[in-house]
């Protein structure tokens, strides 16, 4: 059973009272609509009210909008809730995952790579001060798993690196600092653990490989880690854990293995029996296909809250999921224990960040307060420190390339390397978001004003987009024939910068004939190399002499890095928090 006096919840008598008294209050449909988490597709009034009176939620997420927009639809959500309700954000990177005015501070891995567990603690509590501010009161953060798996694009730049006990101290400080904030909660994620495999769980399956002992003094050395220091609430990640569970249950085949949310192994007898956690615990995203392609979705949902998860995250269709849950506890596949049991949890956190204290137009903050909170100075300046102490030189094998000024480099040409477009980032560009110059033209701006003369390089494939574009017959010979001799191509440049911006995936280069998206040319002309995105572009220009890593592309992590660039090698603080090599041997030659 779950101890209210106990961690995380440390309840009074007259808290775990009103616990108890508001789940014997409840009618079936009001406990079944505290399980779910649902994302809002809508602010109209109308819209939050139904969600509220109809279903009766547990909790909400959103989609990005700016931060007096996010406020007023939390103040009609409380304002409409019977039991105040979990309004969540993912402030894993600052204050910009609550609201699209908010602060970006740095992923997981830019944090790491400062070594430095104050600006974990940093980033913890000035995140989720902007997300306090506009009526948020937990975050799905921090993320806990450990970047085993270069090839895994899902966490490589959300995780604090691949070393376990620096996961550990740094999750730890972002727990420490978001509670610096009353009344704020965090749900840490993925437990169990993903890094491992190569897989992204919205796409396939996810395993974690790790044995007993193996897990025990990594993910869960992570875990033990946060749950002695308070952790409100975990997340639970569709991540199959094989030898873990066989060693728990070793009647369990391999075609009945299920991902932890759906696995009482995993979220019953490791996380509750073995590692002593009393807090609640929430699934992933329900649309992920690691979840979804085990079984139909009708009997998912009340597996879910079986395997030991009290809510779940996402309706599918609201009717529908509702209906299935309703009817799963109604007859009794939702025992009355366990029913009893997840609201417990779902109301004792409630009770430990006070929201049944508050009246419901005290639970959001005055609209006042988003104006002295978001944007603070303080905020952004610790966003500069961090993007000044993160940029890690990791491979420097020309040790005279270094310092870049002027009068070495006038003329400096920079290649812009993408991406291939992703699904999520077309219907980004549908709905106007990420918007304006891109990084390539922001470098060149950067560079420019510090007196370089800087272009970027147009390429073969662009030359006859813009032929066609015109109207005019492509020349195919741009890529297959039209090559120029060394001294040519390098005549106008006097220095390269290979701008890497890949967010996930790898590096599309185009065609690989006749142009300059791929850098050859590395010993016919300087060259350096800059990871803005992913940290792990050495696997794909492995002939790089010169790499960095930035790991994003905002205007103040150029403006650090054109200055570390000036300054010479001794301004790159950072560490790698990775293998940036990928294990392979040529990307050290």
């Amino acid at each position: 059973m779950v101890d209210l006096k106990a961690n995380p919840y440390y309840l009074s008598d007259e808290d775990c009272k009103w616990v108890e008294e508001t789940i014997a209050s409840m009618t079936p449909e009001e406990k079944v609509g505290q399980l779910f988490f649902q994302l809002t597709s809508s602010q109209e009034e109308e819209y939050l009210k139904e969600l509220m009176e109809k279903y009766h939620l547990g909790g909400c997420r959103y989609n990005p909008m700016p931060g007096k927009k996010v406020q007023e639809q939390n103040r009609i959500l409380q304002k409409y809730a019977k039991v105040p309700v979990f309004i969540a954000c993912n402030t894993e990177a600052g204050g910009d995952g609550a609201c699209a005015d908010g602060t970006p501070i740095g992923a997981g891995v830019k944090i790491a790579a400062t070594d430095n567990e104050d600006y974990a603690y940093a980033l913890g509590k000035m995140s989720n001060a902007e997300a306090a501010a506009i009526g948020c009161n937990m975050a799905f953060a921090p993320v806990c798993d450990i970047a085993y798996n270069w090839q895994n694009t899902e966490i490589i730049t959300r995780a604090f690196g691949n070393d376990p006990e620096r996961v550990a101290k740094m999750s730890a400080a972002y727990l420490n600092g978001a509670h610096e904030n009353e009344g704020f909660a965090c749900a840490a994620k993925h437990f169990p653990g993903n890094g491992q495999d190569f897989r992204d769980a919205h796409l396939s399956n996810n395993v974690n490989y790790f044995d007993v002992d193996e897990w025990d003094a990594t993910y869960g050395m992570v875990y033990k880690t946060l749950i002695d220091n308070g952790l409100d609430a975990i997340m639970g990640g569709h991540i199959m854990m094989p030898k873990y569970a066989k060693a728990i249950n070793p009647e369990l085949k391999d075609e009945d293995m299920m991902p932890a949310t759906l696995s009482p192994e995993i979220m019953t007898t490791l996380l509750r029996d073995r590692l002593g956690f009393n807090g609640m615990v929430v699934t992933d995203a329900s649309h992920m296909v690691g979840m979804t392609d085990r079984m139909k979705r009708a009997e998912m949902l009340p597996l879910s809250i079986n395997a030991g998860c009290d809510m779940f995250l996402f309706f599918n269709d609201p009717d529908e999921d509702f209906e299935t849950m309703l009817n799963a506890y109604k007859d009794g596949v939702i025992s009355e224990e366990r029913m009893t049991e997840a609201l417990t949890r779902i109301l004792g956190l409630k009770a430990h960040m006070g929201l049944n204290k508050k009246a419901k137009e005290e639970i959001v903050p005055a609209p006042e307060n988003v104006d002295e909170v978001l944007g603070s100075e303080e905020f952004k300046e610790m966003h500069k420190a961090i993007c000044r102490d993160s940029l890690t030189l990791v491979k420097y094998k020309d040790k005279d390339v270094l310092p870049v000024v002027p009068e070495r480099y006038k003329r400096i040409m920079i290649v812009h390397v993408k991406a291939a477009e992703s699904g999520m980032g077309a219907l980004m560009k549908m709905m106007g978001m990420g918007g304006g110059k891109n990084p390539a033209e922001r470098l060149k701006e950067t560079l420019c004003e510090k007196g370089f003369d800087a272009f970027v390089y147009e390429s073969p494939l662009d030359q006859m987009k813009k032929q066609i574009e015109a109207g005019e017959k492509p020349s195919i010979n741009l890529y297959f024939a039209g090559k120029n001799a060394i001294a040519d191509f390098v005549k106008d440049m006097d220095l390269v910068i290979t701008l890497c911006d890949v967010p996930s995936g790898r590096p599309s280069f185009g065609l690989s004939k006749g142009g300059g998206e791929i850098p050859w040319y590395v010993f016919e002309v300087p060259v350096v190399v800059v990871g803005c995105g992913q940290p792990t572009m050495l696997a794909d220009i492995p002939q790089a002499r010169t790499y960095i890593n930035t790991y994003d592309s905002k205007d103040t992590t150029f403006d650090a890095l054109v200055d570390a660039l000036m300054r010479g090698e001794d301004a790159f603080k950072g560490n790698d928090p990775i293998d940036s090599f990928c294990g392979l041997f040529d990307a050290r030659l």
